[in-house]
């Protein structure tokens, strides 16, 4: 078995790339007056939720291997694949900016952030089915009700851009405040297991 640590570092480094891409794409403006900040506005407004977005997956990404003891090769490419979902997340949400939350901006910026929580949760998944239906990860995550609101509510946004891209914004917003509120399962959990 192979054990973690290369996995966790590269994870670090490709999420800590993915936030340097994004805020590259807040173009400074030519003039000194506040009043040239404000074409920024939605392009400032994509990355703030991207960023927080990326935020969250590194933290849960970070609680989750705090319960792995050896990684597999599913794992690896389970983690791969997450990483290939969440290196989109600059290229549309810099697209979403730039083109005021449009429509097929907003779609396509709902179908990453749901691939990439599907990518979460079979790399989950595969941890759980590598360290057993009694682990460390199987106990704290319980029935997982967060993970299994959220992509409903991203299904929610999608489809609803073709309608209102405010009704998109706020089912991404109320998925990301969700995961925001600190979540303790995991720590809890490997306090009673180390406390044994």
């Amino acid at each position: 078995m192979m054990t973690k640590g290369r996995l966790e570092a590269f994870t670090d480094g490709v999420l800590a790339i993915i936030i340097t891409i994004m805020v590259l794409e807040l173009k400074v403006p030519h003039e000194g007056q506040f009043e040239d900040l404000k074409p920024l506005i939605p392009v400032f407004g994509s990355y703030v939720l991207s960023f927080v977005y990326i935020a969250i997956y590194w933290n849960n990404h970070h609680h989750m291997f705090q319960t792995v003891k050896h990684v597999s090769g599913n794992i690896l490419w389970a983690n791969i694949n997450l990483l290939f979902w969440l290196s989109l997340i600059p290229f549309v949400s810099g697209w979403m900016g730039e083109n005021h939350f449009s429509t097929a901006t907003v779609f396509l910026y709902g179908v990453i952030l749901l691939a990439a929580a599907i990518a979460y949760f079979v790399l989950q998944n595969l941890i759980i089915k590598s360290h057993g239906k009694d682990s460390i990860l199987a106990k704290a995550l319980g029935k997982d009700l967060k993970g299994k609101v959220s992509p409903i509510l991203y299904v929610i946004g999608i489809i609803g851009a073709f309608f209102s891209v405010w009704i998109s914004g706020t089912m991404f917003v109320l998925v990301a405040v969700i995961w925001l509120i600190p979540d303790s399962r995991i720590e809890k959990t490997l306090k009673k297991e180390y406390n044994q």
